[in-house]
Order: structure tokens, then sequence, then C-alpha cells
């Protein structure tokens, strides 16, 4: 008799910590492009933060190229810009709303927007969680979307073109606030600068800083950014220069450049055009990708948050588009968009350099990854 409950016992044990062991890992998503109608391309995978493994769990159509997408804590609801010149038979680019089921791994779709200006490619949300900001590539423009207390997109609260006589000389390419919330930042990669923008919550406007424009050299193509912790550090990535560009960031003084530096490894590569860029999780080491030469840069962040390089790793496919930072910043996951794959590396505490592949999974032209407990 007790022999039996004792196994009982056991069995509902392994039942218990399988099942736990199940969630430990936090979950990869990841988007990209799609070539027809009803493509799924938003891929589910777990991760395993021990061994860096990936397990495939799902895929999802969330309409047509979500090349981009954020994910609200307040609402559990992703929201996925469509980067596509048409949406549903309109001029203009898409946003799609959907309440993410996280035991059945499955994408309730809640709402659509139509996004002027169309080729939205980044999205991000405001500070106080009540208005999302979108950037548009083609025709250089950036919008303003108010959000209901359900979280569901209401209204278009602002938009702005940047070259009204020619629209696609200007390519906006990321929108985002800094640490601190007060301020939104604009990548322009076609007039080769930053906007810094005060953020109206209540009126959902962007309103430019008297000194919120920061001209970069001729030809640089700024496209991503990432702030330090405190906002002191702006580090930004080149597509058309492949650098990185350090700026100090002082309170009523617009952006200072301290430094410049190359991303490549062979200066004499030609064809090299970067394109994400991210922090460690311990604020020690600067990540970029150089899509061309197909690799990623690391840089170490020196006491005064300028920089040094400290080597290349290979991107472990083509065209490394996107890349994150698994949740404890041991691996570092690179979506390389023309082979069809992400590539999982740990990262070498020591030099911070991302030195062993320890995984891959198949993934239709990845463009954006994230990870969401």
């Amino acid at each position: 008799m007790l022999k039996n409950i004792f196994s009982v016992g056991i069995i509902l044990l392994t039942i218990i910590f399988s099942n736990t062991s199940c969630r430990q890992g936090p979950r990869l998503f990841v988007g990209g492009f799609t070539e027809k109608e009803g493509d799924k391309a938003m891929s589910v995978f777990e991760f395993n933060p021990g061994s860096g493994k990936l397990s495939y769990v799902s895929s999802a159509d969330v309409g047509p190229s979500p090349s981009y997408f954020c994910f609200s804590d307040k609402t559990n609801l992703f929201y996925v810009i469509n980067e596509v010149m048409e949406f549903r038979g309109q001029f203009g680019g898409g946003l799609s709303t959907f309440r993410y089921d996280e035991d059945n791994v499955s994408f309730e779709k809640l709402n659509e927007m139509l996004i002027p200006y169309a080729g939205p490619c980044y999205i991000s949300m405001s500070a106080d969680s009540g208005h999302l900001f979108i950037a548009n590539y083609p025709n250089g423009s950036v919008a303003v979307v108010r959000l209901g207390d359900n979280g569901i997109p209401e209204t278009v609260t602002d938009t702005i073109l940047y070259v009204k006589e020619q629209p696609d000389r200007s390519h906006a390419h990321m929108i985002l606030h800094d640490p601190a919330g007060r301020y939104v930042y604009v990548t322009d990669l076609g007039l080769d600068r930053i906007v810094v923008y005060d953020f109206d919550s209540e009126e959902g406007k962007l309103n430019r800083l008297e000194n919120g424009i920061t001209d970069l050299p001729r030809g640089s193509g700024p496209r991503h950014f990432a702030f330090n912790d405190d906002g002191s550090r702006l580090y930004v990535i080149t597509e058309l220069g492949s650098t990185m560009m350090v700026f100090g960031v002082e309170e009523g003084q617009g952006l200072k450049l301290l430094q410049t530096l190359p991303t490549k490894k062979d200066e004499m590569f030609e064809n090299n055009y970067c394109a994400d860029v991210h922090i460690s999780n311990d604020g020690k080491y600067l990540y970029g990708s150089n899509r061309g030469e197909n690799n990623i840069v690391t840089f170490l962040i020196l006491p005064d948050g300028q920089l040094e390089q400290a080597g290349h790793t290979s991107c472990g496919g083509e065209w490394p588009r996107n890349f994150v930072l698994d949740p404890s910043g041991r691996y570092l996951i690179s979506g390389n968009q023309k082979s069809d794959q992400i590539t999982v590396f740990r990262i070498n505490k020591r030099t911070g350099l991302p030195h062993q592949a320890v995984d891959s999974a198949q993934v239709k032209m990845p463009a954006c990854l994230k990870f969401y407990n």
C-alpha cells in the first residue's frame, strides 16, 4: 500500500515539475515578411535559458508582413505593424492588434487600423502606455495612435510628413522615448538626422524641441539607436556609413557627438548595411549588426560611455536584420533575413563576445525578435 502511494506521489511530482519546467523559460516571438495572403509570419518558440535551445511552439497569421511589433504588459496585447504600401485596399500601412493567450499560444485579432503614408517599419509604446509611436520608412513620416482604456487603438492623433514636396527623400526608421520617458527620438535615414520631441500625452501630439534636430554627416543613414540606463549616452548605428556614433545627452543642450567608430571587420568591404543595436543587460557591452559582412560587432563600453571595439562574430547566416539578447543576458539571438533562420549564440562572460552557436531554427525572412515572459 505504502509502495503504491509512494509511486503515485512520484508520478504526481514528475507531472508537476514537468509542467513547471515547460514554463520556466521565456518565449521568443519572431515576426517577418510575407509573400502571400495567409502566410503565418509570427513564430513562437520556447527558450531554454540553461542550454540556449529553442523549441518551436506555433506560428500565426497576424496580417501581411508583420516586420515589427511591441507588447503591452498592462493589457496583454500585441501591437503589430504591417509593413505594406496598401492595407485592406487603401494606401497606407497597417496596425493590427491581437490578444495573446499564453496557455493556448494563440492570437485573437481585436482591431485593425490604417496608418497614413504607408510602409511602417517600427513601433513602440509611449511611457504612459497610452499611445503608440510608429515610423514609416518609404514616405518619411511618423504617426501617433491613441489607445483606449482597454488598450485598443482608437485614433491617429498626430502625423508628421517630413518632406511634403518629396516624401521619399526622408526615411524615418525608429521612434522611441528616452529612459526617463520625457522625450521622443526619431532617426531619419534619408535626411541624415535625429529629431527630438516633447510629447503632449493629453493631445497625443509630438512637439519638436527648439534644439531638437541633430544633423549627421551626409550619407551616414542613421537607423536604430539605444540609450544607456540613465539616458546620458545615445548610441546610433548608421546603415549607410557602417559606423557606431556616440552622443552625449544633456538637458536643454541637445546632442553632442563624442565618438564615431567603424562597425565593419574589413574596412575595404563595400556592400555593408548596418541594422540593429543593443546594450548588454549589465551595461558593459554594445552590439551592432552588419548586413553584408554578416556579423555582429561587439564594443566595450568604457566608464565615460565611449566605446572600444572588442571584436566580431559571424551571425551564423545572411543579413542579420534584427537581433535580441535573452532576459538572462547570456545569449544573443540573430535574425538572419536572407538565410531564413535565427541563430542562438552563447556570450563569453569575460570578453562579452557572442562566441558559440548553440542552436538555430528556420524562420521565413525574420525581421523582429522579442522575448516576453
